[in-house]
């Protein structure tokens, strides 16, 4: 009788599979969205000139691009959007604040900062 080998049987291939594909899919961080959120740079990327290598030719932006502005609109009503702008309502963390933290200086909490999503801009039609 063979020995049995059920370590690389079964659900544990799937399951690596599965996680093969998380770790491909993942997002922008929470400090370089706030990066993203200073005035200057969010006009830029609201504003780009078409790009037909994007997804939507690079016109609909909110932290990754959308093929149309019906999906951005879905997106912004989804759960995954608010609850990334509740996550941004705190402010970036530092190494001034860890140091903080670690009782090298004196402790100042973390403020809150108010995100709002993006006002959309209406297709011309025509």
């Amino acid at each position: 009788m063979a020995p049995r080998s059920s370590h690389h049987t079964g659900s544990h291939k799937a399951r690596s599979l599965a996680c093969q594909w998380k770790a491909k899919q993942q997002c922008r961080n929470l400090d370089q969205i706030h990066g993203d959120l200073q005035p200057d740079i969010t006009a830029r990327l609201l504003h780009q000139e078409p790009d037909p290598d994007m997804p939507g030719s690079a016109q609909h932006y909110c932290v990754r691009y959308f093929v149309d502005l019906n999906s951005m609109k879905e997106h912004f009503k989804s759960k995954v959007h608010k609850r990334r702008l509740k996550q941004l309502r705190e402010e970036p963390y530092t190494q001034q604040k860890a140091e903080r933290a670690a009782g090298m200086r004196s402790y100042i909490p973390l403020k809150k900062i108010e995100v709002q999503t993006q006002p959309l801009v209406m297709e011309e039609s025509g």
